[in-house]
């Protein structure tokens, strides 16, 4: 990518049977300024712009970057499907397809054919009853990268980094260890500097407990693991502020001394920014070495074949990527 090429998107479908496909066919629609190439069945695709009332202008993929596109154009790397999609009915037979995008996506990131992929939502569950062990796109692609990675999700107002995912609340507090915190400290910092174009990031890190211990009376993890950790980090000149009770830490007085939050478990920061920024929150691959986007919803299979499904989180996605592909061109 140079100035005046546009970034080249890889952007995958998603789960056939949801609405990943239907949100796909809308953002060729768009005039957003990328080289969009979808990574999908090509007749999937032409389907779903049919069901959203949409001309599309589809042609293969041949790699030549692009000065230029016009809405509703977009290129396609056909991978087919195992078998005809039903919407809102997921059929196993598809893992393999959906598999295939995700592999292609990545090796043609990691090769520099893309300069970012951006990934429509899948029904895990219909991969993994088809025999095929997969817990999501992040793991995916940290193993296809030998990375490791964190999830960020981030909004305009703001960005929240996860030390634990999906874990029973009850697993957390053995999780939470002095290595975990460090590494994920130091993946945040570095993609803060790198992708984000953050010089000195500033991350605020939430306690575990309730009011971050009071001081041992709500639990000793604040004081036998974080803190004595975060002062070491300090020491070398990381910018951390905590731990901080999570029940004040969004306040907006807060929100100016920090860049990005670094949450304990899943749900203690990402209701706060799902219910203000839902439809504007983008999931980014932290750690990886190319750039990773994704939606922040599932496969609405209620929704697919209706053309109704809303693409804002895709196009936010989109917009996002843009960008970081861009700052990463002009570093």
């Amino acid at each position: 990518m140079n100035a005046t090429t546009l970034p080249r998107l890889a952007v995958t479908a998603g789960e056939p049977a949801g609405v990943g496909p239907e949100l796909l066919a809308r953002l060729a629609a768009s005039d957003l300024p990328a080289d969009l190439v979808a990574i999908t069945d090509r007749g999937l695709l032409e389907r779903a712009a049919a069901i959203c009332g949409l001309s599309l202008h589809i042609l293969d993929d041949d790699g030549a970057r692009l000065t230029q596109r016009a809405a509703g154009s977009i290129r396609v790397r056909h991978v087919p499907l195992g078998t005809t999609e039903h919407f809102g009915h997921p059929d196993p037979a598809n893992a393999r397809h959906v598999l295939d995008m995700l592999a292609l996506a990545a090796e043609g990131c990691l090769d520099g054919s893309f300069d970012a992929v951006v990934t429509g939502p899948v029904q895990k569950a219909s991969i993994n009853e088809a025999g095929i062990p997969f817990s999501g796109h992040t793991e995916f692609f940290a193993e296809r990268a030998g990375a490791e990675v964190v999830m960020m999700l981030a909004s305009p107002e703001l960005r929240v980094t996860l030390a634990t995912t999906h874990l029973p609340l009850s697993a957390v507090p053995s999780a939470v260890t002095a290595p975990l915190l460090e590494r994920t400290l130091r993946i945040v910092r570095d993609a803060l500097v790198a992708r984000f174009g953050i010089a000195t990031p500033r991350i605020a890190v939430l306690g575990l407990n309730p009011h971050a211990g009071e001081g041992g009376h709500m639990g000793r993890e604040e004081l036998d693991t974080i803190i004595p950790l975060l002062e070491r980090l300090r020491g070398e000149g990381m910018e951390l502020l905590g731990p901080l009770p999570a029940d004040t830490a969004f306040v907006p007085a807060m929100r100016e001394r920090y860049d990005a939050v670094l949450a304990m478990y899943h749900d203690q920061a990402l209701p706060v920014l799902k219910s203000e920024a839902f439809d504007r929150t983008v999931n980014v691959t932290l750690g990886l070495p190319f750039i990773r986007t994704s939606v922040d919803h599932g496969t609405a299979l209620d929704l697919a074949g209706s053309g109704q499904a809303d693409p804002a989180s895709l196009f936010a996605a989109t917009r996002l990527a843009i960008d970081l592909a861009r700052r990463g061109a002009l570093a």
